[in-house]
C-alpha cells in the first residue's frame, strides 16, 4: 500500500443499503433491484457451497 492510494477516486457504489431512493427513477430502481437479486443469488450460492463443505466435514467425524 502506498501513501498515495487514498488519493485515487473511489468507484461509486451501485447501491448502498438504506440510501435515499426518492430521487431515483423507476428505471433506476428496477436496475438496482436486478443488481440486488443477482447479489442475493451469488450469496445463496456461496452459502450452499459452504454448507455442503461443512456437511462433508461433519460426516467424516461421525
Amino acid at each position: 500500500m502506498t501513501l498515495f492510494e487514498d488519493d485515487r477516486p473511489k468507484k461509486p457504489k451501485a447501491h448502498e443499503i438504506g440510501c435515499d431512493l426518492s430521487l431515483l427513477s423507476a428505471d433506476e430502481l428496477t436496475a438496482r433491484i436486478d443488481l440486488l437479486k443477482e447479489e442475493i443469488a451469488r450469496l445463496e450460492s456461496e452459502r450452499q457451497s459452504k454448507m455442503a463443505s461443512r456437511s462433508a466435514a461433519e460426516s467424516l467425524f461421525r
